[in-house]
């Protein structure tokens, strides 16, 4: 059964003495809460060994991204299985900035979120629409080939429960924008009917997560919202009482 969930993603942000600061805030927060949901961050790459002990069973370790190859001559590249060598659980596969600033196409988002899977570890599918998209009333059509073609028409029945959708609306990236409760509730459930026609009760194991400016302001009543599971963070995981804050309104 899926449990609420709260992702931060620290993005190319901090250096290694600042991150393991923050882990360690972090850690040292939940360590004085009791029934919090279950935590997630995504530091950068090189730093997910050092924040290994940090995390100790408190918090649990992604990785931003991962290769679409196995491994091989492909310079520069990090696979899945290096990823969890290093301490990684988790890994986000497809989010918006990947998709836009690294033309990241549907069919290499599936490749990763194979590899990720055949290495034992969790992913992290982000889905989402752009603002033109939105406007000209294509944001389900997006998010369905979206989620068909890295998910539905290649993730099986037993796989499922290893996959975590983030719906992140491009357009509230960043910007200080974030979907209203109607647009956030409306597009969770539409990805709910979406994974249940595909899998059907075992749809009921996969988390749905918002990702758009969450803060500590809004995240109560984006939990509240239908079908919204919990959260993935960009800016605000990036100060730990805002951070806990978001956590502790995911209860």
């Amino acid at each position: 059964m899926k449990k609420k969930i709260v992702a931060g993603n620290w993005k190319s942000n901090t250096g290694i003495n600042e991150a393991k600061e923050l882990a360690e805030s972090i850690a040292e927060g939940l360590a004085m809460r009791s029934g919090y949901c279950r935590v997630i961050i995504a530091p950068p790459t090189p730093y997910i060994g050092a924040l290994k002990a940090i995390a100790n069973g408190k918090l649990a370790l992604a990785a931003q991204n991962s290769s679409a190859y196995h491994e091989g001559a492909y310079t520069g590249e990090v696979t899945p299985t290096m990823l969890a060598g290093v301490g990684a659980t988790y890994v986000i596969v497809g989010h918006s900035e990947r998709r836009q600033l690294f033309a990241e196409t549907n069919e290499v988002v599936a490749r990763k979120l194979q590899h990720v899977l055949e290495a034992g570890l969790f992913a992290i599918l982000c889905v989402g629409e752009t603002l033109e998209e939105r406007e000209n009333g294509q944001a389900k059509t997006v998010v369905e080939q979206q989620l068909q073609s890295a998910m539905l028409s290649t993730v099986n029945r037993d796989e499922v429960g290893n996959v975590i959708v983030a719906y992140e609306p491009v357009w509230a990236i960043g910007t200080g924008k974030t979907a209203t409760t109607e647009q956030a509730g409306e597009m969770h459930t539409f990805i709910r009917s979406l994974l249940a026609k595909t899998y059907e009760t075992a749809a009921d194991e996969v988390a749905i997560l918002y990702g758009g400016s969450v803060k500590p302001e809004n995240a109560p009543e984006l939990f509240a919202c239908n079908d919204v599971d919990g959260a993935l963070v960009g800016g605000a995981s990036l100060n730990a009482d805002d951070f806990l804050a978001i956590i502790d309104a995911n209860r």
